[in-house]
């Protein structure tokens, strides 16, 4: 990985956000129109470039923990945190509720330099409700660099950490869990991740093998996949009082029921809230 730039995975779900906007039926499962301006500006033709790979987990998954977000904000937490932020663009497209936010995009420094000209060669305006949490975890921790930007660990928050845990250790991500859930009662953390082999039909396990080799071919390996079951288990002996796993087929039913254009979700990747 380039550490000047967001990631070649990070790229390819904001360009699959993008295609959702530009090819798939409306309604929208996610509408995310900055995904388009800032691809572009980013990694010009990228968006056409991946036409033929477009699919649901991008878009689902950034639903859902927006889903889960407002809930929470509507409960009055007013502090979110976007883990491993990429190319998210939920800061420069604030839905009403939004703007009572305190936004943290949290990610490496040089990767967070690329966004912000992209998002200026884009013009695209950054909002006054986000801080940058730029973090190199080479020489600094999550806790500190979060409280460096403002953030207040006397009250919960929402975190989101969507398309990263496979590429991390398993005591990078124990870390990371331990310090959300050692925040007060209702911080919640909306999460995705690979299903560990035991818990994939024989089609699905290969085409596991082959992404995963695609993956590490672009210097990303996976890392660290999970049984649900085995992740719900471990998130509560982190200190997690309540779990929920979105299944394929109660992402299908929420979201997909009904369309036209042929987006399902296949089990790999798999999501779960968790919350204090």
């Amino acid at each position: 990985m380039d550490q000047g730039k967001a990631s070649v995975t990070a790229l390819g779900s904001a360009v699959a956000r993008a295609i959702h906007q530009l090819v798939d039926d409306d309604p929208k499962v996610f509408l995310d129109p900055v995904a388009v301006r800032l691809v572009e500006s980013s990694a010009p033709g990228a968006v056409e470039a991946g036409m033929k790979a477009r699919g649901a987990v991008a878009v689902i998954r950034s639903r859902f923990a927006e889903d889960e977000l407002a809930i929470a904000a509507m409960q009055g937490i007013d502090q979110y945190v976007i883990l491993g932020a990429g190319l998210d663009t939920f800061a420069y497209r604030q839905p009403q509720y939004a703007g009572a936010l305190h936004i943290y995009e949290v990610d490496h420094p040089a990767t967070q330099a690329w966004k912000r000209e992209c998002l200026a060669k884009a013009d695209i305006p950054l909002p006054s409700n986000l801080s940058w949490v730029p973090v190199d975890f080479e020489c600094q921790t999550l806790p500190e660099q979060l409280a460096a930007a403002g953030f207040d660990g006397s009250r919960p928050a929402v975190f989101s950490w969507l398309g990263v845990m496979q590429y991390l250790t398993l005591t990078a991500v124990d870390e990371t869990l331990g310090f959300v859930a050692g925040l007060p009662s209702s911080t919640k953390i909306v999460l995705s991740f690979l299903l560990s082999d035991d818990a994939l039909a024989d089609d699905e396990r290969e085409r596991k093998r082959q992404i995963g080799q695609a993956v590490a071919g672009l210097g990303e390996p996976w890392l660290t996949f999970f049984h649900p079951d085995e992740l719900c288990t471990r998130l509560h002996d982190l200190g997690f009082a309540q779990t929920f796993h979105l299944t394929p087929e109660k992402a299908n039913a929420r979201y997909l029921a009904g369309r036209t254009d042929g987006l399902q979700l296949r089990p790999l990747e798999q999501f779960i809230s968790a919350t204090v």
